[in-house]
């Protein structure tokens, strides 16, 4: 799906998703079982909010523990707001990093202590560097990681690339891989038979980390708001679901 079908469809609102049986059926983790203290968990994000659409919740527990925690940015998110003349690409640049840095301190971690990697890849253009990621991910992954991205399945290039070239790098290093849907909460149909069901594990998020993300995911300001006309780039739909006392992976 590209990303103009992903911006001009409706979207699947959370009550149609409450009646997944999929869903349902997923098992659940705590955040402890899935990355405990000693494990290092690698995420890769392609845009500066996903980090926090992906894993908000799991990353709010990382507070005392960054050194187990290495955030890779593949791009600066510049490409959100096409033929915007509020949101240029010029602008997102440097905004949408910013929002990112607001949105991790909003999760209580010290930034100082954090290795964050911003790799100014092109927004939109990933596909075109995937061999490129596949191989730095390769060169930085430890045997007992936990590599995080976005599912290859999930309907945005980007989204897609990245998680193609962490399939590869994980395969390479035999490394466990984890993937995210992010628009595909949007997009796809509450027993979608597209979706991995058989690897689908719910992360429990108890009120505190789910209140962290919130607040988290109101930082990228620039996602959040309309832009005259055109409504905004996150979809309310898309929030509430994004916004469950969970997180979906495939495993």
């Amino acid at each position: 799906m590209s990303e103009n079908r992903i911006q001009a469809a409706a979207g699947t609102p959370w009550r149609d998703w409450q009646q997944s049986a999929h869903l349902a059926r997923a098992r659940w983790l705590k955040p402890e079982q899935l990355c405990p203290p000693g494990r290092r968990l690698v995420l890769l994000a392609p845009h500066p909010d996903d980090e926090i659409l992906m894993a908000g919740g799991l990353l709010a527990g990382f507070h005392g523990r960054e050194q187990d925690l290495l955030l890779i940015s593949a791009t600066n998110g510049e490409g959100s707001h096409p033929h915007s003349a509020h949101w240029t690409e010029h602008r997102l640049r440097h905004q949408r990093p910013q929002e990112s840095r607001h949105a991790l301190q909003q999760l209580d971690l010290d930034l100082n202590r954090l290795d964050w990697r911003r790799l100014n890849l092109k927004d939109g253009a990933l596909p075109r560097d995937e061999a490129f990621l596949a191989n730095y991910l390769e060169q930085l992954l430890e045997p007992d990681d936990l590599l995080l991205t976005t599912w290859r399945g999930d309907g945005h290039c980007d989204h897609e690339a990245a998680g193609r070239a962490a399939a590869q790098a994980a395969q390479a290093r035999r490394v466990q891989l984890a993937e995210a849907p992010v628009w595909a909460w949007h997009w796809a149909t509450p027993d979608d038979p597209r979706l991995p069901w058989p690897q689908a594990h719910r992360v429990q998020l108890d009120d505190t980390r789910l209140a962290r993300k919130r607040q988290a995911l109101a930082a990228h300001a620039s996602q959040l708001q309309p832009d005259g006309e055109h409504p905004p780039v996150l979809p309310v739909t898309l929030q509430t679901c994004l916004l469950q006392p969970f997180e979906l992976i495939f495993l």
